[in-house]
């Protein structure tokens, strides 16, 4: 099992007990720390995503230690005006383990699957009406409605499109 979750502004591919260097974070060593933002989680062939992030999903991590980072050197240099300028900078950072990952939620396509019938539902629900509000309808309902009518080229159409091809 694995998830992508967003620690500390940046995104992290991790699994069970992998050790992660994140940017430094306010918790004490020893700390356990839990993740919410996880914007994808892997099971087995099953991936779960969210939009943007699962609902109820959550990374459970423990807190190593505090470190600093190698030493990066930037050096600016100006050619024949005598300007250099060196500068270097060592990154805080969190060691961090991972020890849980708990996934709950529905993944996008299974929301997709749901609105279907929403939208067939609607359509006969049109049918029945003799006065039709085609403003308040989505463009699905919309597509769905002009398929049964036998409207040509519907699903290169825009809202305002549909209603006037509908309305003729």
């Amino acid at each position: 099992m694995y998830a992508i979750v967003e620690i500390a502004g940046q995104q992290f591919k991790v699994a069970k007990d992998q050790k992660v260097y994140v940017h430094r974070l306010q918790e004490e060593e020893g700390a356990s720390v839990s993740f919410d933002k996880v914007l994808l989680v892997g099971d087995n062939g099953t991936i779960t995503v969210g939009a943007p992030a699962i609902d109820g999903a959550e990374v459970t991590a423990k807190i190593l230690g505090h470190l600093q980072g190698d030493k990066v050197i930037v050096f600016k240099k100006k050619r024949r005006k005598g300007f250099r300028k060196k500068n270097g900078h060592r990154q805080a950072l969190t060691e961090i383990q991972v020890e849980g990952i708990f996934a709950s939620g529905a993944t996008k396509k299974a929301a997709v699957k749901k609105e279907a019938p929403k939208a067939k539902a609607k359509v006969e629900a049109v049918k029945e009406t003799v006065s039709v509000d085609f403003e308040s309808m989505t463009v699905v309902e919309l597509k769905a409605l002009a398929k049964e009518k036998g409207i040509e080229g519907y699903t290169s159409l825009k809202k305002a499109e549909l209603i006037e091809a509908l309305t003729k």
